[in-house]
Order: C-alpha cells, then sequence, then structure tokens
C-alpha cells in the first residue's frame, strides 16, 4: 500500500496509507479531538470527517469555533433544511443549498409559498432528522448518469447544474437516509451534532441570480452545536435590528430612499453633517500626508472603458448613454479618470510618487433584490486615491497607505482584519508581475506585522487587493477599505515617466480606499454606535431645554454663543414639561442636554445632562463649551 506523509499544524509528521480519512488522522491525534472535530483543512481544501487525504498534505483538524468547521456544519444544516422540506413538501424541486457567513440557505422552486409558519413545522422536522444521526454518505457517478438520474426525478436545476460542469467531472453526491443530493461538500459524519436550530426567513432570489430565470423561494437559517450558542446569536440579532442603520437614519432624519430612485440614496441635513464631517476629516489627512484632490467626469466616453478592461469584465454592472450619437458610459470606477490625469503631463521619477485623491461619485447596476439603506446602493462616493510610483518605492507606498487606513479605523475604535486576495480566473497580465504585486503586498503586511489570510482568486481582475473586513460594536465584520496593486493599466493606458537614463519607463499604480464608500461607511457607523454619534461627528452637539418658557431669553442667549464657536445646537422652547423634553433628546440621541432655569440664569450656568450618563453637574457655558471643542478637537 503506498504511504503518504501528513503534516500536522505543530510540524510534526506522521505516516499513513493513501486514503486514510481525516476521522483516523483526528483520531491518532486524540479520542477527545476526534469527538468535537468536526473536519479539516487539507492543503487548503476544506474536508468532512468522511473523505480521504489522497498524497502528501498539511492537516489542521477544525471545530465548531473554527470558520471552516462553521462553514462544514451549516453546509449539512442546509441538507437536513432540504431533507426536511421535501418530506412536508413533496413536490419541492431543489437549486441550491450553501453555508454562508452566519448560517445556510437553500432556494426551493414550489408552487406552495412558504409561511412563518411553515418555517416552524420545518424547524421541527429538522429536529427530528438530526436526531436520527443519519451518515452522511458521500459515493460519486459519472456526468451522463447523474443527469439521468435527476433528469427521472425532474430535478431541472440539478441537471442545468451538472450540464455546467466539465464533460470529464465525476459527480458528487451526500446521501442521508432517504434523501439524496448533488454535492461537492464537505460535511459532518453525520447529522447528530446539529442539536439548535432556528430558520430565520424567506426571500426571492432568482435562479442563478439572473433576472431572467425564474423567481425561487430561499429560506435562511442557522444552527449551532448547543441551544445556549444559538440563544447568544438571537440575541446578537435583536440587537442588530434595533441598530439597523434604515431605521434610524429615519429616526434622526439622516437620510431617506424613494421609489423614484431605488438604490439612490437621498441626504437630509442632519445626514449631510454626518458625511460633511467625514469628507473633511478625509480631506486633511491627506493633505498631511502629500496627497493632492483631483475631481474626474461622471461620464465618459465608452471607448475608455474598453480600454481600461472595464467593458470587458464588468460592463453588466455599468450604466451607458448617448451624447451627440456617439456611446458614453456613467463610470462605475474612478481609476480611468484619475489616469487620464496623471497622462496630461509628462512626468519625471523625481516627481514620483504621485497621490492623487478623489471623492468620487459611481454608479453600479445592482440587482434590486440586493439593494439595502446605505449599504448596497446604485450611487455611491468611494473615498479613492490613485497612486503612481516607481518600482523601487512599492513597499515604502503600501506601508504608508497601510498606516493611514490604521489610524483612520482607529479614530472611529474598530478593530479589523485583514485578508489578500490573489489572482482570479478572468484576470489581465503575466504570472511574474502577479507574483511581484503579491509579493510585495505580502512583504508590506508582514513588515508592519499585520497577520493576514490568504483569500485564493478573490482579487480584482488587474491586481491582487488587500481588504480590511472591520468589527463593529456587537462583533459583525464589515468589508471597508482595498488596496490595489495594478501593473495592467499603466500598460494598457501607456503610462510613462522619464527615468534617470533619460529612457521613458512604467508606473507602478496603486488603487485604494480607506472608508470604501461615503454611503456605505455611514450606514456602518449608524449601526457601530447606534445612532449614538460621539460629538464630534453628532449632527446636533447639544440642545438647550428651559424648564418654562419665562427662561427661553437666557437658553438663545447661550445657543447664540455656542453657535459662535462652531458647536451645533438647537433649543426646545416647546411648553413641555422638562422630563418630556429630556426623553424626546435621548430619542434624537443629543450627546448633551442643557437644562436652564432660575439658578442657572443667576450663575450664568447650565445644568448639563449627558446621554449615557445622566445629570453631570452644572458648569460656567464658557466651561461647557470649552469640553465640547476639546472633545471634538480630539475626535473623543
Amino acid at each position: 500500500m503506498e504511504k503518504i506523509k501528513i503534516t500536522l499544524p505543530d510540524n510534526s509528521v506522521k505516516e499513513y496509507d493513501k486514503g486514510v480519512t481525516v476521522e483516523k488522522v483526528a483520531k491518532d491525534i486524540s479520542e477527545g479531538l476526534a469527538r468535537v472535530a468536526l473536519g479539516a483543512v487539507v492543503n487548503d481544501d476544506i474536508k468532512g470527517m468522511q473523505e480521504t487525504i489522497e498524497e502528501d498534505a498539511k492537516v489542521r483538524i477544525v471545530k465548531f469555533e473554527d470558520k471552516e468547521g462553521k462553514k462544514i456544519f451549516w453546509h449539512t444544516s442546509a441538507h437536513i433544511m432540504a431533507h426536511a422540506v421535501l418530506k412536508l413538501f413533496p413536490d419541492v424541486k431543489f437549486a441550491i443549498g450553501p453555508a454562508i457567513d452566519d448560517g445556510f440557505y437553500y432556494d426551493f422552486d414550489t408552487e406552495h409559498r412558504f409561511t412563518p409558519e411553515d418555517l416552524e413545522k420545518i424547524e421541527k422536522e429538522m429536529v427530528k432528522i438530526a436526531k436520527e444521526a443519519y451518515k452522511m454518505e458521500r459515493f460519486l457517478m459519472p456526468r451522463d448518469e447523474a443527469i439521468e438520474y435527476f433528469k427521472e426525478k425532474g430535478e431541472v436545476y440539478k441537471v442545468d447544474l451538472i450540464e455546467h460542469f466539465p464533460e470529464d467531472e465525476e459527480i458528487s453526491f451526500y446521501k442521508q437516509g432517504d434523501f439524496v443530493d448533488l454535492c461537492a461538500g464537505p460535511h459532518l459524519l453525520d447529522t447528530k451534532k446539529v442539536k439548535a436550530i432556528k430558520l430565520l426567513s424567506i426571500a426571492g432570489a432568482y435562479w442563478r441570480g439572473d433576472e431572467k430565470n425564474k423567481m425561487l423561494q430561499r429560506i435562511y437559517g442557522t444552527s449551532f452545536e448547543k441551544k445556549k450558542d444559538l440563544e447568544e446569536y438571537l440575541n446578537r440579532l435583536e440587537e442588530a435590528k434595533k441598530r439597523d442603520h434604515r431605521k434610524l437614519g429615519k429616526e434622526l432624519d439622516l437620510f431617506s430612499i424613494h421609489e423614484e430612485g431605488p438604490g439612490f440614496p437621498f441626504f437630509h441635513p442632519n445626514g449631510m453633517v454626518i458625511r460633511n464631517i467625514l469628507e473633511d476629516f478625509w480631506k486633511k489627512e491627506h493633505v498631511k500626508r502629500g496627497y493632492g484632490e483631483i475631481k474626474t467626469p461622471l461620464i465618459l466616453n465608452e471607448d475608455l472603458w474598453h480600454k481600461s478592461g472595464h467593458w470587458d469584465h464588468y460592463r453588466e454592472n455599468m450604466y451607458f448613454t448617448k451624447i451627440d450619437e456617439n456611446d458614453y458610459a456613467i463610470k462605475p470606477m474612478n481609476c480611468p479618470g484619475s489616469i487620464l490625469v496623471y497622462k496630461s503631463k509628462m512626468y519625471s521619477y523625481r516627481d514620483l510618487p504621485l497621490r492623487l485623491g478623489e471623492l468620487g461619485l459611481v454608479h453600479r447596476h445592482e440587482l434590486s433584490g440586493t439593494l439595502h439603506g446605505l449599504m448596497r446602493v446604485r450611487s455611491f462616493t468611494q473615498d479613492d486615491a490613485h497612486l503612481y510610483m516607481l518600482p523601487s518605492q512599492i513597499k515604502d507606498e503600501l506601508i504608508k497607505v497601510i498606516e493611514l487606513a490604521d489610524y483612520i479605523y482607529s479614530v472611529f475604535g474598530f478593530k479589523y482584519h485583514v485578508e489578500l486576495s490573489t489572482r482570479p480566473e478572468n484576470s489581465m497580465g503575466t504570472e511574474e508581475q502577479w507574483d511581484l504585486a503579491t509579493n510585495s503586498l505580502k512583504e508590506a503586511l508582514e513588515e508592519k506585522g499585520i497577520d493576514y489570510v490568504i483569500n485564493e482568486g478573490d482579487g480584482a481582475f488587474y491586481g491582487p487587493k488587500i481588504d480590511y473586513h472591520l468589527e463593529d460594536a456587537i462583533g459583525r465584520t464589515w468589508q471597508c477599505g482595498t488596496i490595489q496593486l495594478d501593473f495592467q493599466m499603466p500598460e494598457r493606458f501607456d503610462l510613462t515617466y522619464v527615468d534617470k537614463d533619460n529612457e521613458k519607463k512604467r508606473p507602478v499604480m496603486i488603487h485604494r480606499t480607506i472608508l470604501g464608500s461615503i454611503e456605505r461607511f455611514m450606514g456602518i457607523l449608524i449601526e457601530h454606535y447606534a445612532g449614538k454619534f460621539p460629538v464630534w461627528i453628532a449632527p446636533i452637539q447639544a440642545t438647550v431645554l428651559p424648564i418654562s418658557d419665562k427662561f427661553n431669553d437666557y437658553a438663545y442667549e447661550v445657543k447664540k454663543e455656542m453657535e459662535e464657536k462652531g458647536i451645533r445646537v438647537t433649543i426646545d422652547d416647546r411648553a413641555e414639561k422638562i422630563g418630556y423634553k429630556i426623553r424626546e433628546a435621548r430619542l434624537q440621541r443629543i450627546p448633551y442636554m442643557l437644562i436652564v432655569g432660575e439658578k442657572e440664569v443667576e450663575g450664568g450656568l447650565v445644568s448639563v445632562n449627558k446621554r449615557d450618563e445622566g445629570d453631570i453637574g452644572q458648569f460656567k457655558v464658557e466651561q461647557f463649551m470649552d469640553r465640547v471643542i476639546e472633545e471634538v478637537k480630539n475626535k473623543q
């Protein structure tokens, strides 16, 4: 029997017969580990416990707390859900059922319209199936046989999937009890570990994400090994609902979205305060670091987008128009405009690096079903920058961008993790260029001591990228900043500089955003702070609350004094009780409530009630203003 070598995370090496199962390797490490193990990462592939290892491999056993373990657990849960749906609704046809970030979904085609009551029935059926402890048995079938098998069952979506597979590929299936599904895996050893299940919602989804195809019904769910973990997750979901930026955006009068412009947000005065503060902060930090600001047109000739590669790689997401009988595109990205700015003059090696920043409005066509408040829109402003440099300057410039991103995220109180995305299938350029670009990004991250994970094949079509995933106050992650290294655009647009030897050479380009888009970043901030913005960002920083109308004159004097110092302040002079006014101000999440009555008028004071602390005492008006100005200056 042929032997293979298995290298474990501690670098110890074990020898096994070829075809050893993941379960056997886990048991050899320890029986305790095998009991909690869900599968393994084998040379970057995720495998279930029942799968075999056929070659020398690095092997890491995974549990539920590992993201790969969750993926296996939730994939099996999707199969359990499909099994349950088939038992309850025998006419159903199956599409796809993957694991996703927080659980799983499955797309179904059935005449029956699923209801919330159905979800409860499906959940109960899933619990029964899980308790049966069905083995997840993997088997293979030749392609033609697999197509025949599903045609007989009337499973049109499975047939469509297989017909898109390579012709020589053997098709893998998983069986649990009497339920069989087309699937590449990975899966749990059996169904019994899935103990806590919650089906969350029903949505519509087009087959293959194409509006021209049939609309299917998608059921979302999640599952855990323990009830306690499910309860914690559901509590987090409840907290997320309270923080929903769409709800708070309406309550705090920040923005709205209208049916006359789906995916195109309208910003109200309060929202514009936040937006302008973010943009001013961004501009000041970039000026400090040697960036020049540019503004490029919204509409540019279609030829430009052919040249940039967006026509071949991105046109389904673009909007087009005609001007003077010629074809134009509304820009989905800012880079070609920045390139035209670079090309408008000749540069020497002494002029580089050149750093050009742009708060550029872009438009991208998103399917209507994916639109979501400010998080997924069709028009948004990217905090873009394009840096042009000598090859020798790449690492230094990357490090400076990494440092800027770290500073900006720290100001808002975000922790983050970093992913490095490598060459995708539809890429432009040579392998050497991609290797050089990818290694440059790795070296810069390593020099800054930043841990990162590799995201294989998820780079932009013109270069690898670093993505920043921010963690908010309730532990959710949001992809925001991106740093992309690009050798392709300078080539396609024939960008040059004159080098020391008087020869024309090609610069290297970095594309980067830090906030990602102003709109989405605002949405994230609303949810991160639950609408309770720090004083420096808050649309209204303080409100003056006279106890009765005889103190209105003094209240207006205080307001005027504060406005002269640049503090954003309102007054509530309605003939209402002070308790009511304080409650109203709290609902508006205003950081400071300044109560004024007889004592305050006599002493030139304000009684200060702080948003989350309550009464913090009396202050001279000047003293209170200094406090607010200091908080704003330090971005506390």
